[in-house]
């Protein structure tokens, strides 16, 4: 028989109510009805195996491309990164990463090894899974590229091996079987191609130079249109520095925006949204935005 969330016994930590505030980068957002920290992966499909198959499952990661409503989500959202940190060889030009190491983990590690091109992880400010689920890329590089297979788990907790012949693959977008989250991926890389850990110094100071990291923000906002950078045309719409709220365009990278000052979720929303249709009226160009938005809004 499956049971409701709160009734099922785990070896992990089940918790009620918890503020998703605390597991987004951008420090805002409503409440989980369930938060569930599985112990490890067989925990992980026991709990999804027993659990009612009408609770909606929401599949989180480190929150850093992810906006929840001030609202909640409903159901059990799932935090399985800590157990997923493993990062190992697999071959001469492989490596098997869990979907909770940090991508510039992974640069750096793959650099260790000379294993390349590895470099553009470290541009990628997430972890290996929030990789996977959206192609994310940096620097010319892009996740996908690399992915020789990955390892998944469904609704019902069972394991799958897959490659990515099951995907559709495309700029900042994945799709695939539906209601599976990875856990792993093995990586390939090119046995002529020596990564540079100089190059990789240099990427990240970059970063630390035109983005306006150590303040509350999802990275990248809105996707480039096809020839163009999100980020020129909304400067040029005049809208560095617009506040909705607690929420800011960054004046350092037009493409962030920052939780400036205690920011709701419906603040930055509604300046995600401002931001869209002011490029729209002034440039023609509908934004196509990176970030995933969930949750319901406040009743």
């Amino acid at each position: 028989m499956m049971a409701a969330a709160r009734d099922l016994e785990v070896h992990g930590e089940i918790r009620h109510d918890e503020p998703m505030s605390r597991h987004t980068s951008w420090r805002a957002g409503g409440p989980a009805e369930t938060f569930f920290i599985p112990a490890s992966i067989d925990d992980l499909a026991t709990f999804l195996a027993e659990l009612d198959a009408d609770t909606p499952v929401f599949w989180l990661g480190i929150g850093s491309n992810l906006l929840v409503r001030d609202g909640g989500i409903p159901g059990v959202v799932i935090s399985a990164t800590k157990m997923l940190k493993h990062i190992e060889r697999a071959g001469d030009q492989r490596v098997t990463a869990g979907a909770g190491v940090p991508c510039t983990q992974l640069a750096r590690q793959c650099i260790r090894w000379k294993l390349g091109p590895s470099e553009f992880f470290a541009g990628i400010p997430g972890t290996v899974g929030g990789a996977l689920a959206m192609n994310a890329g940096a620097h010319g590089g892009e996740t996908w590229e690399r992915v020789e297979s990955v390892k998944t788990i469904d609704r019902g907790g069972e394991l799958h091996e897959r490659t990515p012949r099951d995907y559709t693959i495309a700029y900042r977008s994945v799709k695939g079987p539906v209601n599976e989250w990875f856990l792993e991926a093995t990586f390939r890389f090119d046995p002529d191609v020596v990564p540079s850990m100089d190059e990789m110094k240099n990427m990240l100071e970059r970063r630390r130079a035109t983005q306006p990291l150590g303040l509350p923000s999802c990275g990248s906002v809105f996707r480039n249109p096809p020839g163009d950078y999100a980020a020129r045309l909304i400067e040029t719409a005049g809208l560095k520095g617009h506040r909705i709220g607690g929420a800011e365009v960054s004046t350092k990278h037009a493409n962030f925006i920052i939780n400036r000052a205690e920011a709701s979720a419906s603040d930055i929303e509604e300046l995600i949204e401002h931001v869209h249709e002011t490029v729209l009226d002034v440039h023609g160009v509908s934004l196509r935005h990176e970030v995933r938005i969930v949750g319901e809004a406040r009743s």
